[in-house]
């Protein structure tokens, strides 16, 4: 495996692994009433390639899945990060 496509798999696991969990974390604190994420924050992490961990806490905690812009901007960034990991493994 090409060490770009490598460290870009890293990139996008690891973001997507703390979307995820601040997804579930701003669902908790909904529910408790507490202080939540602001949504630009949720917004950043998915589009700073948390896209997929964006997707799944979307379906596994039923959170923003009908607030605009989540909708529409979360499985853009992941047709956007998927494209960039197939020209990453297609270029030279």
């Amino acid at each position: 495996m090409k060490e770009s496509v490598r460290l870009l798999l890293i990139w996008l696991g690891a973001a997507s692994a703390l979307t995820f969990a601040l997804f579930g974390w701003d669902k908790l604190m909904a529910k408790l009433h507490r202080r939540r994420i602001p949504e630009a924050a949720l917004l950043a992490c998915a589009l700073a390639g948390g896209s997929a961990g964006g997707i799944l806490g979307m379906a596994v905690f039923h959170h923003k899945t009908r607030k605009p812009p989540f909708p529409t901007l979360v499985p853009l960034a992941l047709l956007a990060h998927a494209a960039l990991l197939a020209w990453s493994a297609a270029s030279p």
